[in-house]
């Protein structure tokens, strides 16, 4: 059977390389599904967990932002931050989380706060922590 090449990069390294059976990723418009054998796609990503298998395991990484491109057997991801489910650091995500609710707070008494990164941030660090708990 045909396998999938799985390539995730970010702006600062090479996230992941490798081969997979299936990959979910989550997509502005919905989250799609990649088997050998699509046709070739573009997407924006949206923030979520991207999963695929491969030989029957499945692996997690958390996207924030950027694009998937399928073409031939292959699917590449350029994110704008990705991190691997056993890479997360839950003590500090969650204070990630709370300094992005912290600066929300203050975003509707100050004009000086961008309220727009602020609930980025918080959107990250939540997605880094349900997926974190739920993989428990």
């Amino acid at each position: 059977m045909d396998m999938l090449r799985l390539e995730i990069v970010t702006p600062d390294n090479t996230v992941l390389e490798t081969e997979a059976d299936f990959v979910s990723v989550p997509g502005l418009e919905g989250i799609f599904g990649v088997l050998p054998g699509h046709i070739p796609f573009l997407s924006a990503l949206a923030t979520g967990c991207l999963h695929y298998t491969k030989g029957g395991e499945t692996r997690y990484v958390c996207l924030s932002g950027g694009f998937a491109e399928v073409s031939g057997n292959t699917v590449r991801i350029l994110a704008d931050s990705a991190e691997k489910l056993e890479d997360i650091d839950t003590e500090r995500a969650e204070k990630a989380k709370e300094r992005a609710m912290e600066r929300l707070r203050k975003a509707a008494q100050e004009d000086t706060i961008n309220a727009a990164r602020a609930e980025a941030a918080l959107r990250r660090a939540m997605n880094r922590l349900n997926t974190k708990s739920a993989m428990r």
